[in-house]
């Protein structure tokens, strides 16, 4: 069975590749046979030159460095609030209906619409921009967390009570790990809505970063530089996601000994 699956998964694998050449290729020529003007839609072949003239310049790097530093530190405020404020109210009820009704007003409110208040409250500066990725990663994490605790079976619980398991012993033996493949998949949506949230975020006062560079290539008309950055974030996601997902594997893996 395991042979199979293997070879399921090499066909799979192979057949991914083959979709992306394939769109790579309709890129390619759509451009070069005047399908889509090159001043609209620059070729792979063009972007590849604008990366390369990028790390050449030595400004690859700056840009890539300053987008990784403000994703990570507002996703990972984003999951330390979100996974504890979760995890207390799922486990109170009382507080969960206190906090429930301004959350979800809160959570209505796009990071975009509150531009002006984060620029109030933290300027032009790097603040003002983990603010943005904070908020726009905050929410997926806080919900997650909130349906994996409340939805742990009672069963769980009263057995493990029942057995003289104390209350501290039930949430760290319990709890946390029924609820944590539903936090895990909080934290890897986080992951995607920061770097959605990177470039609305480097709109405001940036002068390096990815987002940066596609607006400001996309302002002075440096398509190919344009197609560049947003080239270089689906990238950067794509990683954020597969470190995710890694430490998501090594944090569940006793599931896997259970599961065999």
């Amino acid at each position: 069975m395991s042979r199979y699956s293997a070879r399921g998964r090499l066909r799979d694998h192979g057949l991914g590749l083959v979709g992306i050449a394939g769109f790579l290729v309709l890129w390619e020529l759509l451009p070069r046979l005047h399908v889509v003007s090159e001043a609209y839609l620059s070729p792979p072949s063009q972007v590849l030159q604008a990366i390369e003239q990028l790390f050449s310049q030595g400004q690859l790097f700056k840009h890539i460095w300053a987008s990784l530093q403000r994703s990570l530190w507002g996703l990972l405020l984003a999951i330390g609030l979100g996974v504890l404020l979760g995890l207390l109210m799922g486990r109170l009820p009382r507080l969960a209906r206190v906090l429930g009704p301004i959350l979800q007003l809160f959570r209505q409110t796009s990071a975009l619409a509150l531009f002006p208040v984060f620029i109030l409250f933290f300027g032009i500066g790097e603040s003002s921009k983990v603010a943005i990725i904070f908020w726009a990663s905050f929410w997926p994490v806080l919900l997650n967390t909130i349906s994996g605790v409340t939805q742990v079976d009672p069963l769980l619980i009263n057995s493990a009570r029942s057995m003289g398991a104390s209350s501290a012993f039930v949430f760290r033996k319990v709890v946390l790990p029924a609820a944590a493949p539903s936090i895990f998949t909080g934290v890897r949506l986080a992951g995607t809505y920061c770097i959605t949230a990177l470039v609305a975020a480097e709109m405001i006062g940036a002068h390096s970063g990815l987002g940066f560079l596609t607006l400001n290539s996309q302002e002075v008309f440096q398509i190919p530089s344009m197609y560049a950055g947003i080239l270089l974030l689906a990238l950067l996601g794509l990683l954020l996601n597969f470190v995710l997902s890694l430490i998501e594997r090594w944090s569940l893996r006793w599931r896997q000994s259970l599961a065999s």
